[in-house]
């Protein structure tokens, strides 16, 4: 394959990924008030007078004896599920979105308490007092969608920048080298924001954390960007510039 088309290959690559990041980020800020309404819906609901005989608003803790768990460790797209025995009636089968806290340590007979809203087990207590939400819980959904905005969206739209940019030059090495500095920090954006999310929900801090955490990295990042970029286009990125040329000695 010649340079030429690996060239191609590479430009066709980039923009199919901001074709799927850009979507994906503007997507998940749309979600981000929906999940705020959706938390503060359950927080603000109250218990359940009676047993709830159809999917309702009021939160009611039913017990629960496990059946079956399974983590799916090593399993792609399979995630953590458990399946629930109520005194009476058909089992529950519920998922979650992780391993930790509860149900990577369930076994067979166990008795736990789920918090049921809307006709859904939204979250699992066990014996020992720990607490989970499952897949349908509404906690922490804030959070994970403006990560997911951040990420996707900084991500994409440098993926977007440096993959046009080498068409608007073709054959000009130093915009080349500019545009794969624009992509490549354009991956270290949506890394930080990735490990904003990270830190944030492992330190059980509030959602203004992300961007908090985030904003100074993102800066940094820019500034990074703009001066490689620039230093590119000058030539300092040149195989054959000398190092004295490069740093202006």
């Amino acid at each position: 394959m010649g340079s030429a088309q690996h060239k191609v290959i590479r430009t066709v690559a980039w923009l199919v990924i901001a074709a799927v990041a850009l979507p994906l980020g503007v997507v998940s800020a749309f979600q981000i008030r929906e999940a705020l309404d959706r938390e503060r819906e359950f927080r603000a609901a109250p218990t359940c007078a009676s047993v709830p005989v159809k999917a309702s608003g009021c939160l009611w803790e039913q017990e629960f004896t496990v059946r079956t768990a399974d983590t799916h460790r090593g399993e792609k797209n399979e995630p953590p599920e458990a399946e629930l025995s109520p005194p009476s009636g058909e089992p529950w089968k519920v998922t979650f979105p992780r391993t930790d806290p509860v149900v990577s340590v369930l076994e067979r007979g166990d008795h736990v308490v789920g918090v049921i809203w809307h006709g859904r087990v939204v979250e699992v207590r066990d014996a020992d007092g720990r607490r989970q939400q499952t897949s349908d819980g509404p906690l922490g959904w804030p959070e994970d969608r403006l990560g997911g905005a951040l990420a996707s969206v900084s991500f994409g739209l440098a993926a977007l920048v440096g993959g046009l940019w080498p068409l608007f030059v073709p054959g000009n090495r130093r915009h080349a080298k500019a545009a794969a500095v624009v992509r490549w920090h354009g991956v270290g954006l949506g890394a930080t924001a990735i490990l904003a999310l990270w830190a944030q929900a492992a330190n059980d801090w509030p959602m203004w954390a992300i961007p908090a955490v985030w904003g100074p990295l993102a800066l940094l990042l820019l500034a990074s960007m703009v001066a490689f970029a620039l230093g590119a286009l000058r030539g300092e990125l040149d195989d054959d510039t000398p190092i004295r040329d490069a740093v202006g000695v």
